[in-house]
């Protein structure tokens, strides 16, 4: 993880045209408080935690929150995931959306981070703007295309450097015009791949990188046991785990996270979004790190 430094930086909401943005952050706009644990006895923040940037200013990178077994929290996170080609297979029946995982998150009242695509919230604006308007979730970024930001990345095409960071902008464009009123400043590399590379190309645009601790194993797995087997063995406190929102690509993974929730309440845990653990790490004194390598992770979908 990217040395995580003194305190939560400001990262600003959309503004009302992102190209009003020139060269400096997309979130300018206040926005409500998300996490308690960011606030201060005099007053709670205006705008969602972020981490500062990284070494030579590059856009930091978070994996997990702190290890705290006293406050044992964890993150569930979903990728919403579609590729910017694959109208056609949607428009021929395969369903890139998964309605009944979002109504067992709410029938167990589980907090949830959506990294979301902006081509998954032009195929499906109603479920985008429920999900982003539901106090119980957060919407975050996960690129337009699903396009990924390396080369040899399970295979996915590639964007160019110089469009990097626009295609991050289409997709909270995307977020707006589906009705998600204040999609988060953190963002999810297609397939997880990132390098030093594309950590400079997203530095103007003022977001967090998240990735995970707990690859869940759901992409494209059709055993739930063993889906949720792989999730409680990994998950410890102020872990991200990562899962998947599309019926076609990860069709276990409502069956396992009706097993995953009770079993991890039993054991202590509490749910938060990423929003807190990101809140929780950026008052916590910073870890030694080794910068950022090209990272390639686990098939995630």
């Amino acid at each position: 993880m990217i040395t995580l430094v003194r305190r939560v930086t400001a990262a600003c909401a959309l503004g009302a045209a992102l190209s009003a943005c020139g060269t400096s952050q997309l979130f300018q706009a206040p926005r409500p408080a998300v996490s308690a644990s960011a606030a201060t006895p005099s007053a709670a923040p205006s705008r969602p935690p972020t981490l500062a940037p990284g070494p030579a200013g590059l856009t930091p990178v978070f994996e997990n929150g702190p290890r705290r077994t006293a406050d044992k929290t964890v993150a569930l996170t979903f990728d919403a995931d579609m590729t910017a080609d694959q109208g056609p297979r949607a428009a021929a029946g395969e369903r890139f959306d998964h309605p009944r995982l979002i109504a067992t998150l709410r029938a167990l009242s589980v907090p949830a981070t959506v990294f979301m695509t902006g081509r998954w919230a032009e195929e499906y604006p109603a479920q985008a703007r429920s999900i982003g308007r539901d106090p119980l979730f957060e919407v975050a970024n996960h690129s337009y295309s699903h396009h990924a930001f390396t080369d040899d990345c399970y295979g996915l095409p590639t964007v160019s450097e110089d469009r990097m960071r626009a295609d991050v902008e289409r997709a909270y464009a995307a977020f707006r015009r589906a009705g998600v009123p204040d999609p988060m400043p953190y963002f999810r590399f297609p397939g997880g791949c990132y390098d030093r590379r594309a950590l400079k190309a997203l530095t103007p645009a003022g977001i967090t990188a998240v990735q995970w601790d707990v690859v869940s194993g759901d992409a494209f797995a059709t055993d739930a046991e063993a889906v949720t087997r792989q999730v409680l063995e990994g998950v410890r406190p102020g872990s991200v785990v990562v899962m998947h929102c599309t019926r076609s690509a990860a069709p276990a993974t409502e069956r396992a996270v009706r097993a995953v929730v009770p079993e991890l309440r039993k054991r202590g845990y509490r749910f938060v979004k990423v929003s807190e653990l990101i809140g929780d790490a950026a008052l916590t004194p910073s870890r030694p790190s080794a910068g950022p390598p090209a990272t390639r992770t686990p098939r995630t979908g």
